[in-house]
């Protein structure tokens, strides 16, 4: 029986995955554009390795995250344009995060048309933690209030120019919430949509030197 994974022997296991899928030539991506086909492919390789050395429950369609028991998701985006889409669930995401942590994997794609294969470089693998996921914009506009001596009245005018899905009473009770505990800088940039459109250029380059963002590649 395989060992159960943990955060620590994902995150190993990422960094060698990120290596070795670089290095391989895929026939079957040549001349595939579609970045959700792509991205299935990277994501549906990682879990095999996994499944090889590890045992874990599968995917949970009502959690909507890759890994539910260790509450992370997998992400993966094309360097041209670094971002992708999760579910949403509530507003409140945008101040105090997505629920989970992300894993993210940033690929570069180039074809070799004589051999008429494709090769996934991964040129970044980065890993957020949950507290970090929520909108950078959001966070950062409500921690300089206190400073303009903002209060409640001030907070649902500010969720309305961030163009936060909040009716009056929503509006009321996130107020109080943010009151009560201000939220942590997410470093995210969560934009609306049927889903939330998640752009990742920030974590990108902060990576590696701000806690809760660990660069792998």
């Amino acid at each position: 029986m395989n060992p159960p994974l943990t955060l620590d022997g994902l995150l190993a296991e990422a960094t060698g995955f990120a290596a070795a899928y670089s290095q391989v030539a895929f026939p079957e991506l040549y001349g595939v554009d579609n970045g959700k086909t792509v991205g299935t492919h990277l994501e549906q390789t990682f879990i095999r390795q996994l499944l090889a050395t590890y045992g874990f429950p599968p995917g949970n369609a009502a959690k909507g995250i890759d890994l539910p028991h260790l509450d992370v998701d997998f992400k993966t985006t094309s360097l041209k344009q670094p971002q992708s889409s999760c579910p949403f669930r509530s507003a409140r995401q945008k101040v105090y995060g997505l629920g989970y942590s992300l894993l993210v994997f940033v690929y570069r794609k180039a074809d070799d048309p004589v051999a008429k294969t494709a090769r996934l470089t991964v040129a970044h693998a980065v890993f957020v933690e949950r507290t970090y996921t929520a909108d950078y914009q959001t966070t950062t506009g409500l921690l300089k209030l206190p400073a303009n001596h903002a209060n409640k009245d001030d907070l649902p005018a500010f969720f309305a120019e961030r163009m936060l899905p909040l009716d009056e009473i929503g509006a009321s009770d996130l107020a109080d919430e943010v009151l009560r505990t201000p939220p942590l800088v997410g470093y995210l940039t969560i934009s609306n949509a049927l889903q939330w459109r998640l752009q990742y250029s920030r974590v990108i380059e902060q990576a590696g030197t701000v806690p809760g963002l660990r660069r792998f590649v």
